[in-house]
């Protein structure tokens, strides 16, 4: 594999593992290039999924036809960089390693220079043009446009040609050209997760991490910021605790909000936070007060503008 050429991920959502070796028996459906993520998730039981954390197995996640920057290989395992996730792991992007029967090469993607439909709709299935069913994909998921015929649009994927119905997409110019929207709508985004379990290193709608989360839910509104919490803090406008309206990113850290930062969520409005907690648990709406989070409160940012304004 020759860095310079383009490689796209190959299936809905390609994990981005720390090592080489990171993974086990129990993800072997979570590396396979025949991905069935359900399968996976499913034998994930509490301790499984807490070893993603506890162990560092994980770092991120990538979606179909995201492209990826190889810059290493190890038997069936390509070290790559994600150029679509800012990180200070790496100035070009959130490095790891996925399979490499999760990627496949293409010279002519063209997401970049035309119209485009990402995924809106929390899932969506992608077709091929004999109407059978190819795979289930995540939200914003992001695809370039080949034919808009009213009820379904023709896209160009990583193989080939695929349909997905209009009703599960919304229209782009570009992928640079994602309407901005305000913070109202990235609580809106964020609302119609309630109740997806949480997953270590998640950045689809079949789980995110607390960062992932908030990462998405900013994306979905035109707003690319970093992938992990103590680099989101460290960005956006810094906005007073007394002065935070919803859809500001809230940041927690240990001791009492003194310590490093290990949370962050969305603000929800009325005194409430909206965010996917930790393993176990599931994405929700809470009251701050008489929490631990009201006590581990450090900062808070903004990264939408007013649309109103």
């Amino acid at each position: 594999m020759e860095s310079n050429n383009i490689w796209l991920v190959n299936v809905p959502v390609a994990t981005l593992w720390t090592s080489h070796d990171s993974s086990r028996e129990i993800d072997r459906d979570g590396i396979s290039g025949n991905l069935n993520i359900d399968k996976w998730l499913e034998k994930l039981t509490y301790e499984p999924r807490l070893q993603l954390c506890d162990d560092n197995l994980v770092q991120s996640q990538v979606l179909f036809g995201q492209e990826v920057l190889i810059i290493d290989e190890m038997n069936e395992w390509a070290h790559v960089i994600v150029p679509d996730q800012p990180s200070g792991k790496d100035h070009r992007g959130y490095p790891g390693w996925i399979p490499k029967d999760q990627l496949i090469q293409q010279s002519d993607w063209y997401i970049k220079e035309g119209p485009a439909v990402v995924i809106t709709a929390k899932k969506a299935l992608l077709y091929s043009e004999k109407n059978e069913k190819l795979m289930e994909l995540s939200y914003q998921t992001l695809l370039p446009i080949v034919e808009d015929i009213v009820d379904r649009i023709r896209v160009k994927t990583p193989t080939g040609i695929g349909i997905l119905r209009a009703e599960d997409v919304t229209v782009i110019p570009s992928d640079k050209e994602i309407p901005k929207k305000n913070g109202a709508a990235i609580v809106a985004a964020g609302e119609q997760f309630l109740g997806l379990p949480y997953l270590w290193g998640g950045m689809s709608s079949y789980g995110y991490d607390c960062s992932g989360f908030s990462y998405n839910m900013c994306l979905a509104n035109g707003y690319i910021i970093p992938r992990d919490a103590h680099e989101q803090a460290a960005a956006g406008k810094e906005v007073p605790v007394s002065d935070i309206l919803p859809g500001d990113l809230l940041f927690f850290a240990y001791e009492e909000g003194k310590g490093s930062i290990h949370h962050v969520g969305i603000y929800y409005g009325d005194g409430k936070l909206l965010h996917s907690p930790n393993t176990g648990k599931n994405i929700e709406i809470i009251s701050l007060e008489g929490t631990i989070y009201e006590k581990e409160l450090c900062a808070a940012r903004r990264y939408w503008i007013d649309t109103e304004e």
